[in-house]
């Protein structure tokens, strides 16, 4: 399947996560990743327990439907609870997971109420690692069916693991996956079996996670937590390399997964405009093949 641009705009930030984002602030991103000509958008009930979505739906509703390619996830219904502890000033809904076949036609339906929107064009089912033979008996289902009747283009999965994607693409007749975390510098799990696999079969790939939280940005964590000792010493050997052909880590670490013939998107959360102006000029940075070869050691 075809992305209308090789880097795309993950929405979790905007719905608050870690730290609280106003609407003004979550439009101006938007606003100045479509300028920058970013014109792929995912986003997910979970980001901000609906706050994402209704922001992203908000800030494209006027843009030509046609020039730009969004995705939204099914396996969390939003119900009246304590919403994610990630997400600052989301509402009070939880996120609860259901991967049945009633709950994606649902979850879909209260997407869309959410966006403003008549469709999407991806269709994602979320975060199913516990979850998977009901996944595939249940929401799988559904979503195929939606992309039958064409009430949406595509059908896959989103997870941050490698395996059960492996799975997907095995089992059944996914368009696309996204993996985050996975296919990166520090990372390259999903170069063994899952990125092979989608290329031969077509599937395209979507890379997420690329920083592998922050690690890879000058930050502190990986995946999460506090990154270990080994990861910061493998970190360190990397920054020097990218030091010694003058180029900057940040963007050998965006471009790495676009190196790869599957990957057909990457995305960057960003909750600034000067954010997702910085990494679509890291994004577009000549890196020397030199470099690729002393980073692949």
């Amino acid at each position: 399947m075809d992305f209308p641009s090789r880097l795309g705009l993950g929405t979790a930030p905007l719905g608050g996560l870690y730290s609280a984002v106003t609407d003004e602030e979550a439009r101006a991103v938007v606003d100045r990743a479509w300028e920058l000509g970013i014109r792929v958008f995912d986003t997910a009930p979970l980001y901000g327990s609906g706050l994402a979505e209704q922001r992203v739906g908000e800030a494209l509703r006027a843009r030509p439907r046609d020039e730009y390619l969004l995705s939204t996830k099914v396996g969390r219904l939003l119900r009246p609870g304590t919403p994610d502890g990630s997400f600052a000033g989301a509402p009070p809904l939880a996120p609860c997971f259901d991967f049945s076949y009633e709950a994606a036609l649902r979850s879909l339906e209260e997407s869309l109420e959410r966006l403003g929107l008549d469709r999407v064009d991806i269709v994602l089912i979320h975060d199913p690692d516990d979850h998977y033979d009901e996944a595939v008996a249940g929401a799988y289902r559904a979503v195929e069916r939606l992309r039958t009747e064409g009430v949406v283009a595509a059908i896959g999965a989103g997870m941050n693991q490698s395996e059960l994607l492996v799975r997907f693409a095995r089992e059944t007749d996914v368009d696309c996956v996204l993996v985050a975390g996975r296919y990166t510098l520090l990372d390259r799990g999903a170069g063994e079996e899952l990125l092979p696999l989608c290329e031969e079969r077509g599937i395209a790939v979507v890379a997420a996670g690329v920083f592998n939280s922050g690690v890879l940005a000058d930050g502190e964590t990986f995946d999460y937590a506090p990154a270990p000792a080994a990861v910061r010493a493998r970190v360190a050997e990397l920054r020097e390399a990218s030091v010694r052909w003058e180029v900057p880590l940040t963007a050998a670490a965006l471009q790495f997964p676009a190196r790869h013939p599957a990957v057909a998107c990457v995305l960057v959360g960003c909750r600034s405009p000067g954010e997702i102006e910085q990494d679509v000029a890291l994004f577009g940075r000549p890196v020397p093949d030199g470099l690729w070869t002393d980073l692949a050691g």
